[in-house]
C-alpha cells in the first residue's frame, strides 16, 4: 500500500498565515477584488489546496504590506509579527501625497543597507518603571513589502517573584533607514495606548552589529511623564522570534553580565532619562 506524500510545509504554512491576515481584514470577497484573485482560487489557498504562483504570491504579500517570504513563516514566528491591526490604517496614511512624498525618500535606499538591518536584536534601555534596571527586549527586524518593518516584546518580571511576569508589552512598527541614521516609528499594539520614537546608528565590528541611540514616549499612566533614555539594539542572529528569544526578556540589574560590555559602557551606569522632576 502507497503512503500518502506528507503535506508541504510551506504550503501549510502559507495558508495558516493567509487565513490569519484574513481574519483581521474582514471580507474575503473585497480582498480578492483588492488583489485581483478569483474568490474560489484564492479559497484553495486559504484551505491549503493549492500554492499560489509566484505572481500571486507577490500580489498577495505586497497587499498585506509584507514581504513574500515572510508567508511562509512558522505560524508561531508569524503571529507575533503581524498580531495588531495597523497595517491597513498605515497603507491608508501613506497614500496621501505628503506622506508618500516623504517614504519616496526613505525608500530610496540600496537593499544591502536594508538586509545588514534584518534579524533578531536585544534590545535594551534602562526601565522607566523599575529603578536601575535595564529593560532586555526581544526585536526583530524584518521585510516588508516595500520598507522595513519590526516587532519587539517587553516582559516585566513581578518584583516579589521574578519568575512571575507583572506586564507584558508588544510593539509593531516602522523602521527608515535615512542618510546613515536608522529611524524608527512603532504602536503597542495589546494595551493599544501608546507610540514611541527612536533614532540610531549602525556601528559594526567584524560580524557583529550594534545600533546605538536614543527613544523617546510618554507614559500610558495618569501622570503621563515624557521620557527619553539611550538605547542599544544589539544584533543576535538571522531570522524571526522564537519562543528562545521570548524568553530572555526581562528587567536585569544593571551589573548583569549577560549584558553585552559595550551596551553597559554606553548605557553607563547610571540610568539618563529626560523626563519631570
Amino acid at each position: 500500500m502507497t503512503e500518502a506524500p506528507l503535506p508541504d510545509p510551506r504550503l501549510l504554512a502559507f495558508s495558516a498565515n493567509l487565513r490569519r491576515l484574513c481574519e483581521q481584514q474582514g471580507s474575503i470577497s473585497r480582498i480578492c477584488r483588492k488583489i485581483g484573485i478569483n474568490r474560489q482560487q484564492f479559497n484553495k489557498y486559504l484551505a491549503g489546496r493549492h500554492m499560489p504562483s509566484t505572481a500571486n504570491i507577490r500580489a498577495i504579500a505586497s497587499h498585506f504590506g509584507l514581504d513574500p517570504e515572510v508567508m511562509f513563516s512558522p505560524e508561531e514566528e508569524f503571529r507575533a509579527l503581524i498580531d495588531g491591526d495597523f497595517f491597513e490604517t498605515f497603507n491608508r496614511m501613506r497614500r496621501l501625497p505628503q506622506v508618500a512624498a516623504f517614504l519616496s525618500t526613505a525608500m530610496a535606499v540600496p537593499d544591502s543597507v536594508r538586509q545588514s538591518l534584518v534579524g533578531v536584536y536585544d534590545r535594551y534601555h534602562y526601565s522607566s518603571i523599575y529603578p536601575r534596571r535595564i529593560l532586555r527586549a526581544s526585536m526583530c527586524i524584518y521585510a516588508g513589502a516595500d520598507m522595513l518593518q519590526h516587532v519587539y516584546v517587553e516582559r516585566f518580571p513581578h518584583q516579589d517573584d521574578r519568575s512571575r511576569t507583572a506586564y507584558r508589552f508588544r510593539y509593531h512598527g516602522f523602521v527608515l533607514p535615512i542618510e546613515g541614521r536608522i529611524f524608527t516609528l512603532d504602536f503597542e499594539t495589546e494595551q493599544r495606548n501608546e507610540m514611541t520614537f527612536g533614532i540610531y546608528s549602525q556601528i559594526q565590528r567584524n560580524t557583529k552589529s550594534v545600533l546605538l541611540g536614543i527613544t523617546s514616549g510618554i507614559a500610558a499612566n495618569m501622570y503621563r511623564q515624557p521620557f527619553s533614555t539611550r538605547q542599544a539594539l544589539h544584533y543576535r542572529r538571522p531570522g524571526l522570534l522564537s519562543r528562545q528569544d521570548l524568553a530572555r526578556t526581562s528587567a536585569l540589574d544593571f551589573t548583569d553580565l549577560s549584558i553585552p560590555a559595550e551596551v553597559r559602557d554606553y548605557l553607563g551606569t547610571e540610568p539618563e532619562m529626560i523626563k519631570p522632576g
